[in-house]
């Protein structure tokens, strides 16, 4: 792996919510976010601009509006913990990617919903030009579920942001590059973040020449016993399974059996990931699990 790669810590999160997406809830949730390891939380909204008879308008009572919804965040904050609010208008893609330099943000939440990514609620047709620009790690929900967890159940989530992430794993190059990225996420991670994974490995029936395949189901669990020693060195407790299955439905159904907070997930490039026309894996993944997706860009 190159030095010369982005680290993440996932201490610094980016919360995108067009305040109704039920992500705008956890402005009550910092402190169970910092029990997750969340060491600082920026809140960002948007708010579009008015075309007043062809003259761009800033809507300011909007914007005003928003800020004071947002600042609830700020009321309740633990010692070690600091919440921002960022509100601004027009340019999304380009106020986002500022704000998560400015406040050196290494995540981004925000919510899509399960049909396809260019039709995500939060940005709308901006979305793909977030995804091909963003260099850090997006966690996306589903804000039908955001909307309707019960605060019990809201804070339960955010407490176990990360606990425990399921790895797509093939032994392709993209899945090295994955299980990397989650080290280095794991070598500096705060007390009660990340603590376990499920390295997980679907043969499917009907070869693909883009998805490396085992010829046996030992010689994908022996290449799995490799990967789990390495991440069990960062005292993780990993898990592994291989099943011989469809590749996507493997992952959700085991998603669902093992109790996981979100599926790991990268794409070797992020262009390829909006073709729609050649859809990869992960592609389909952030498009149809209900399950949160944990998506890595691809490394540099």
């Amino acid at each position: 792996m190159s030095s010369g790669r982005k680290l993440y810590m996932f201490q610094n999160l980016l919360i995108c919510t067009d305040l109704n997406d039920g992500l705008h809830r956890l402005v009550r949730f910092v402190p169970s976010l910092a029990a997750s390891g969340i060491r600082k939380l920026v809140f960002f909204h948007s708010v579009r601009v008015d075309d007043d008879r062809g003259v761009p308008k800033v809507d300011k009572a909007a914007m005003e509006a928003a800020r004071q919804s947002l600042s609830i965040a700020q009321e309740n904050v633990p010692d070690g913990v600091d919440v921002e609010v960022v509100v601004e208008s027009d340019r999304i893609v380009d106020n986002i990617l500022h704000t998560i330099k400015t406040h050196h943000c290494d995540l981004v939440l925000l919510g899509t919903d399960n049909k396809t990514l260019l039709n995500e609620k939060l940005f709308g047709s901006t979305t793909a030009e977030l995804v091909e620009r963003i260099k850090i790690p997006l966690l996306v929900v589903r804000p039908a579920l955001m909307s309707t967890y019960t605060r019990e159940e809201l804070d339960l989530r955010c407490r176990h942001l990360l606990r425990y992430l399921l790895i797509a794993y093939n032994d392709g190059q993209t899945a090295k590059d994955l299980v990397q990225q989650i080290s280095q996420v794991a070598r500096d991670r705060p007390d009660n973040s990340l603590e376990s994974c499920l390295l997980a490995w679907a043969i499917e029936s009907k070869h693909r020449r883009e998805i490396p395949q085992s010829q046996t189901l030992e010689e994908a669990q022996q290449a799995l016993t490799t990967v789990k020693e390495e991440l069990e060195q960062l005292n993780l407790t990993v898990t592994t399974e291989v099943r011989e299955q469809e590749r996507l439905k493997a992952m959700m159904d085991l998603a669902m059996e093992y109790d996981i907070s979100a599926i790991a997930v990268n794409s070797p490039s992020i262009p390829r990931l909006l073709e729609w026309s050649r859809p990869n894996f992960a592609n389909l993944l952030l498009r149809r699990s209900w399950h949160p997706v944990l998506f890595f860009p691809d490394p540099d």
